[in-house]
């Protein structure tokens, strides 16, 4: 049996048409230290809840930062459990990426004052 033209084109688009439709997405931008915070971190660290050190308050965060940056990243991203309290890992957000947590601990430390 020979097709015409039309049919055999008609007959490849159906077939193309049922595959399965593959889209390529660029992968997301990290938020930003603020988004972060405003988005995940703020619900304990507004009010301190699990003794998290409070937003804007240098005293709970002189003493955190006195371990020195990468200690608080690395309790940030991992999670924490100390005397004063717990940190979840990246907040309880899984989804976030090391450089959204960190910019994160950035944002709150340079509220810090």
């Amino acid at each position: 049996m020979i097709f015409s033209q039309q049919k055999t084109a008609a007959i490849g688009l159906a077939v193309f048409l049922s595959q399965p439709l593959f889209i390529v997405t660029p992968a997301r931008a990290d938020a930003s230290g603020e988004a972060v915070f405003n988005g995940t971190c703020v619900m304990c660290h507004k009010s301190g809840v699990m003794g998290a050190p409070k937003f804007g308050d240098a005293a709970d965060w002189g003493a955190r930062l006195a371990q020195g940056k990468e200690t608080l990243y690395k309790h940030a991203l991992g999670g924490f459990q100390g005397k004063k309290g717990k940190m979840p890992p990246r907040g309880g957000k899984p989804g976030l990426s090391d450089g959204e947590v960190r910019a994160a601990v950035d944002y709150m430390l340079d509220n810090a004052k």
